[in-house]
């Protein structure tokens, strides 16, 4: 499909769907989406993808090696007493300001996805949030106290910058029609994993030899070979994300100013309310995350909803959509705690022992996920490759993800009253509930990101893919305030408590799944070759 020329800046006349003029004419080819140059069907260059995935690839694989890699240790560094080389943080705040944190990371990708729709394009969103990532890595290096807080602020903001992009230059790799897409998403989606899989362990070795910021260097250092890659490769993306797909015109510069200066007056109102209710400057962070990224999700959806650059098809791709982001939040309000009370059940419940003379440490577990992932990956691409176009569904893909992930919490529920004091639990326990949680990630994630470019309205193609990593804020946030409301209640009333809930959703989502399908059959339909 080839999008309208009046989204990229391009010439007046519409050319006929799938069209694009010869690499061998002198007139200008038409974008086919977010700038790309050439159909997606002709280019097969990265396993059978177009070759910009693979500069995506490795982009995508550095930058999460850096945020994973320090998401690793973060917790620990904020709760290990002073003396120790950590903040002293008590631990039950820590954990919920490391849940605030990604939730924020997510919460930040509305702005982020805003400058790529309308002023920057995703390309360059994407460039230049790896530059100040890096930035903000630097600073967690530094042996102070201080530098540390304006270096999570810094990585939150420049992530919020890339995260939507990247994935929505992904998704402008491929024509809509394109079968290849889950595929692609799911290949793409591995590059997360083998990043992630990799960083906990050279973290965790430069953190135990020279301290907490010898292991925040090393997401610096990952962060700059990502930035290199993206820099010298981006030729083979074919120019998709080059051009805002909604450009801000003169005649709106104006009125956007205006909106702009009246939402940085209502996020500072919200933050003074709930500064001002919650008594200390952690809960105040807390509760203005919390509010806020509840705020964004429904803003952005009453936004497209009421567009008028919305078609009614587009609508209706909206109206099935809202299910299945309900349930990813509460699918990532659960799986996104492996920073923090999953983090924390290693440490404390685990018996931590050796596998073939290797000691394991706590923030090993961490790449229990990815490591399962990427095993599992090809896999997974493969089959939804296979099925394009049958069962199962999107729908049906997503409650199965879901109620994994409510599955996995009730199993560590078990395990948490099986073994109840001290670091008691077998290693393969914890690791048993990463594993459930993987396989319904793989159903859930690389599918949630695929639907969301297909089900996205035109004009909000990329902010589109920042309420799709607003489920994550808004997940993050409710388990931020589980950990802190629950904390009396022991473990095993938490894992099983947000279990259940999840559960029970996936159920209402099953049911909802012969619903869903008809309001994307028209998305549905796939081409592969």
């Amino acid at each position: 499909m080839v999008d309208s020329p009046a989204s990229h800046g391009a010439s007046s006349a519409t050319p006929e769907p799938g069209a694009v003029n010869s690499p061998d004419v002198d007139a200008p080819r038409v974008a086919l989406s977010g700038g790309r140059t050439r159909p997606s069907l002709d280019d097969r260059g990265f396993l059978g993808h177009p070759s910009g995935l693979g500069t995506l690839f490795n982009a995508e694989l550095w930058e999460r090696f850096s945020y994973y890699g320090m998401r690793a240790i973060l917790a620990y560094y904020l709760y290990t007493a002073v003396s120790e080389g950590g903040l002293g943080i008590d631990q039950p705040t820590a954990l919920s300001i490391v849940a605030t944190y990604g939730a924020s990371v997510y919460l930040l990708s509305v702005v982020g996805a805003w400058l790529a729709d309308r002023v920057i394009g995703a390309f360059r969103a994407t460039l230049y949030g790896a530059v100040v990532i890096m930035l903000g890595h630097v600073f967690l290096a530094l042996p102070i106290a201080a530098m540390s807080w304006v270096g999570i602020a810094t990585v939150a903001l420049g992530t919020g910058l890339q995260k939507a992009s990247i994935s929505a230059v992904v998704g402008q790799l491929y024509d809509r029609e394109d079968g290849r897409r889950d595929a692609g998403f799911s290949i793409f989606y591995m590059s997360v994993n083998i990043g992630s899989f990799c960083a906990p362990f050279v973290v965790t070795f430069l953190k135990d030899r020279w301290g907490f910021h010898a292991g925040f260097s090393a997401a610096a250092v990952g962060m700059a070979f990502g930035l290199i890659g993206l820099f010298v490769f981006r030729k083979h993306l074919h120019g998709a994300g080059t051009n805002p797909t909604s450009p801000l015109t003169a005649a709106e510069r104006g009125t956007v100013m205006r909106r702009v200066g009246l939402g940085v007056v209502g996020v500072a109102a919200v933050a003074a309310i709930c500064f001002a209710l919650s008594g200390t400057t952690a809960n105040g962070v807390i509760n203005t995350v919390t509010v806020m990224s509840v705020i964004a999700a429904v803003g952005m959806f009453a936004m497209m909803f009421k567009s008028p650059k919305v078609s009614a098809a587009e609508r209706r791709h909206l109206q099935a959509y809202v299910p299945l982001w309900i349930g990813a939040a509460l699918f990532w309000m659960i799986f996104e705690q492996a920073a923090s009370k999953m983090a924390a059940f290693a440490a404390e419940r685990t018996d931590l022992g050796s596998i073939f003379g290797i000691k394991v440490n706590a923030e090993f577990f961490q790449s229990v996920n990815p490591l399962f992932v990427v095993a599992l990956a090809p896999v997974f691409a493969a089959m939804w490759l296979r099925r394009a176009g049958k069962f199962p569904s999107t729908g049906a893909k997503f409650a199965f993800g879901v109620l994994m992930a409510g599955l996995s919490f009730v199993l560590l529920a078990f395990y948490s009253n099986l073994w109840p004091h001290g670091p008691t639990a077998p290693m393969w326990a914890l690791a048993s509930v990463f594993v459930v949680q993987t396989i319904g990630e793989l159903c859930l994630s690389p599918v949630g990101i695929s639907a969301t470019t297909k089900l996205a309205p035109a004009a909000f193609t990329t902010q589109a893919m920042a309420l799709w990593y607003l489920t994550s804020a808004v997940g993050q946030s409710a388990a931020a305030q589980a950990i802190r409301l629950m904390e009396g209640l022991g473990d095993t009333t938490f894992f099983l408590t947000l279990g259940l809930i999840t559960a029970g959703f996936s159920l209402v989502l099953m049911a909802l799944v012969p619903w869903i399908g008809r309001h994307m059959r028209d998305v549905e339909a796939v081409k592969t070759a």
